[in-house]
């Protein structure tokens, strides 16, 4: 296969599993779905779709926020973990957005960018999901396939990302990224990995993985 074979496999193997990818944080609009994506950094989706409810249910839009004070943020956003620095963040840039952008957030990546606790990765997510500006999120189910299928070399999640646009059709990267993090977690995760479930990385995946697969399976 070539490369373009092997992307164009790995598209239609995804859009046949997953037609439909709802997004899996709980969000109305693009500010709550901006402080859900920022309480996800080193949790769980699950985890965050159980806290944000009792956090917006107090504050959900900049004017409320800015009325708590980061202490009680932070109790609340506790059982997400990394709450004293995710709680000052949230704080943080709801004060920037009433302050300069009238309560409004930003469709633009490097104001995004600039908000407290808001880095690349959670810019990107907020403009692919909340806004419909292409962009091409990378997490750990991502960065871990593109090496898996030998479309990226695993050194970083900025490489894996410049490999991701350089590879697949801007019109896709939206719903595509979100596919791959269903894929990853279902048939190729971290831990658990069963390749003759994975039809993506055993139809053309690097060689290496998968010998580096058969040599841990023989030892068991």
């Amino acid at each position: 296969m070539t490369k373009q074979e092997k992307v164009k496999f790995v598209i239609e193997t995804l859009n046949t599993l997953y037609p439909e990818v709802p997004i899996p944080l709980d969000h109305k609009d693009p500010y709550t779905l901006l402080i859900a994506v920022l309480l996800s950094a080193q949790s769980t989706d699950a985890r965050v779709n159980q806290i944000t409810p009792l956090l917006f249910e107090v504050a959900d839009n900049p004017h409320d926020m800015v009325k708590l004070s980061v202490e009680e943020i932070k109790e609340i956003i506790k059982p997400v973990g990394l709450s004293p620095m995710k709680s000052k963040g949230i704080h943080g840039l709801s004060e920037i957005l009433i302050n300069k952008y009238g309560g409004k957030v930003p469709a633009d990546m490097e104001a995004l960018e600039e908000l407290p606790a808001v880095g690349h990765k959670t810019a990107s997510v907020v403009m692919s999901q909340a806004f419909n500006i292409p962009a091409f999120p990378v997490d750990t189910h991502i960065h871990r396939l593109m090496y898996r299928w030998g479309f990226s070399n695993g050194k970083n999640v900025v490489q894996t990302e410049k490999d991701a646009k350089r590879l697949f059709p801007k019109d896709l990267w939206n719903k595509l990224h979100l596919q791959i993090i269903y894929y990853g977690r279902q048939y190729s995760p971290a831990r658990g990995w069963d390749l003759e479930k994975d039809v993506i990385t055993n139809t053309i995946g690097r060689k290496s993985v998968i010998q580096e697969y058969e040599k841990s399976k023989k030892k068991k």
